[in-house]
């Protein structure tokens, strides 16, 4: 008999001992480890691809308004997150699923805005929106 048997796991699946073998180790390492954490948030050229929705409360004169609740709603999972417009008037959400639509408005404490609708299609990463408060009734 043959005393040297072929088994599966008698030689490591990296052998270390030449240059060439442990830049090719860590190139399939890097590509198994792409693969594995690949997902639809990320572009080419690694570009991070989440959305951010900011803008500015305005009242009917165009002054900014302190102190509204934003309201931002996730349409695909009906999640609400809000934000205080600070004394400049901006909010801003950040981290936003660029997959979802988003509906957004604004309350003031005697007016609302109308609700403004960031659809899934538009490509843009960074959506700047002005809310203007013009309702007196909210919903």
């Amino acid at each position: 008999m043959n005393s040297r048997r072929f088994h599966l796991f008698s030689r490591p699946a990296c052998q270390l001992t030449t240059r060439p073998a442990v830049l090719a180790c860590f190139l399939a390492a890097v590509v198994m480890l792409a693969s594995l954490t690949g997902s639809n948030v990320f572009a080419q050229n690694g570009k991070n691809l989440l959305r951010t929705i900011h803008g500015t409360v305005v009242d009917s004169s165009e002054a900014p308004v302190k102190s509204c609740v934003v309201y931002l709603k996730n349409l695909r999972t009906s999640d609400v997150n809000t934000r205080i417009s600070d004394d400049s008037g901006l909010f801003r959400f950040t981290g936003l699923d660029p997959n979802a639509d988003y509906q957004i408005n604004a309350q003031g404490p005697k007016m609302c805005s109308d609700s403004r609708t960031v659809s899934s299609f538009d490509t843009r990463t960074d959506v700047d929106l002005t809310l203007k408060l013009n309702r007196n009734k909210c919903k």
